[in-house]
């Protein structure tokens, strides 16, 4: 009996320096080669922000490849992306209650899936996974959209999203030389 409650004195310790002193750490470092940004649109009525962490191409074939076609991915890096609106809009018509969301997209090479999920994790991908998985809830998506791409001439290093205000309201996604225009409205 002693040598188990050892045991599980060992291991709760264990834990609890995992998720007060290695987690943060980790969170720190990989935050150095994706560093987190902050978009804001907050005009025509509508007050919107995307947070996100943006890693860079190095030299890397993305799409296909870091990105693989056809499977979900948490849209940057670290902690999923997040979208807020403080304003019922639309989404490529689609109705999108005012809140916070995490944003998911499934590209392939004519067109991505952006899903808006209301379930916002910590992490964007299962540590056990090795990336490969995601920690999205299916359940849990509000609006789903499927938008063609864009090929840009120029190489976008950084991975990066904004917002960009024509005749109609768009959320970009850039990166690599694929770029996708997400329409808002009121």
């Amino acid at each position: 009996m002693k040598v188990l409650k050892w045991i599980l004195i060992v291991l709760a310790v264990l834990s609890l320096l995992f998720f007060f002193v290695l987690s943060p750490y980790m969170r720190t470092q990989t935050k150095k080669h994706s560093p987190e940004t902050t978009v804001v649109y907050t005009k025509n009525g509508m007050d919107l922000s995307v947070t996100y962490s943006s890693p860079s191409k190095k030299d890397r074939v993305i799409f296909g490849e870091l990105v693989p076609y056809d499977a979900v991915w948490r849209t940057g890096a670290n902690e999923p992306t997040t979208f807020s609106t403080a304003n019922d809009i639309k989404i490529a018509g689609k109705n999108l209650p005012a809140g916070t969301y995490s944003l998911w997209t499934r590209p392939s090479r004519q067109s991505w899936s952006v899903i808006f999920n209301k379930n916002i994790p910590e992490w964007g991908v299962t540590i056990l996974s090795g990336g490969k998985e995601t920690t999205r809830v299916l359940e849990e998506d509000v609006v789903e959209i499927e938008i063609p791409t864009e090929q840009i001439a120029e190489t976008v290093e950084n991975f990066t999203i904004d917002f960009d205000q024509q005749k109609e309201l768009y959320m970009r996604i850039s990166w690599d030389r694929t770029r996708v225009k997400v329409p808002i409205s009121k």
